[in-house]
């Protein structure tokens, strides 16, 4: 690392064997059988990649005319820590208890939130870990919140019936999770989910959107339509805490 006050940056190079050799490894899958002329398009492709000198570690055939790799090599890039753009945090991360005594207070109702898969993904696990009881690594999902009411509608929803399901439920978020990525169906799935709820509700009426999932940008939700985005690692208490905090600001707002 190479710390510049003068000019306010962070200059980093990759680590591998030793501080500031940047050294990467990289893993790929080819469409070609495993052999010999594999390996060598495999360290093309990673001289191209810039790495010089690339080593190939690992080379396995994965099925009939596919190949995956793994290679470790130097690269002569640097990054500069402080240009990095992320959506940080801008609310607080409460307890379940204050989350709780919140929505009581200054919402006088119960929370209502309805969730799903929708499209073609089946993945049930990054919802199931945010909505459901048992929650994740420890920490309750949303239904254990006595003051939020949840609707889990599971897997493969289409968007009309997501869009019933929130008119029927009266719902203050709709939280969307994607899993499934092949070309591109989360950023599809979620442009279609947010066009449908702004054709369906007026402004003042439609629910928070929060689509959440391994492979989304947090900076895209103005671009995709959709009030929040979620990415790994996300836990329940900070859907939650974002939540309320988004719900009492419109309030205040109005």
């Amino acid at each position: 690392m190479v710390g510049n006050a003068a000019a306010g940056k962070t200059i980093v190079r990759p680590y591998g064997d030793t501080t500031g050799d940047g050294m990467v490894q990289v893993s790929f899958t080819l469409p070609v059988p495993h052999d010999k002329r594999a390996e060598g398009a495999a360290l093309q492709l990673a001289a191209k990649m810039g790495m010089d000198p690339a080593l190939l570690v690992h080379a396995k055939p994965i099925g009939d005319g596919f190949t995956f790799f793994v290679v470790y090599g130097r690269v002569r890039h640097l990054v500069d820590v402080s240009a990095v753009q992320v959506v940080e945090r801008d609310f607080p991360l409460l307890s379940a208890k204050e989350v709780n005594a919140l929505v009581k207070r200054r919402l006088r109702r119960k929370l209502a939130v309805v969730g799903a898969c929708i499209g073609t993904d089946a993945h049930t696990v990054g919802i199931d870990a945010i909505l459901n009881v048992k929650g994740i690594a420890g920490e309750k999902g949303l239904e254990y919140y006595r003051e939020l009411s949840v609707t889990n509608l599971g897997a493969q929803v289409s968007v009309p019936e997501l869009v019933e399901a929130a008119r029927a439920a009266k719902a203050d978020a709709v939280l969307v999770s994607q899993v499934v990525t092949q070309r591109d169906a989360h950023l599809h799935n979620t442009r279609e989910m947010s066009a449908a709820f702004r054709e369906a509700l007026p402004a003042g009426r439609r629910p928070l959107l929060i689509v959440g999932g391994p492979r989304f940008d947090e900076s895209m939700a103005a671009e995709l339509g959709v009030d929040r985005i979620f990415g790994r690692g996300t836990t329940p208490g900070e859907v939650a805490s974002y939540l309320v905090h988004e719900l009492i600001s419109k309030r205040e707002k109005s």
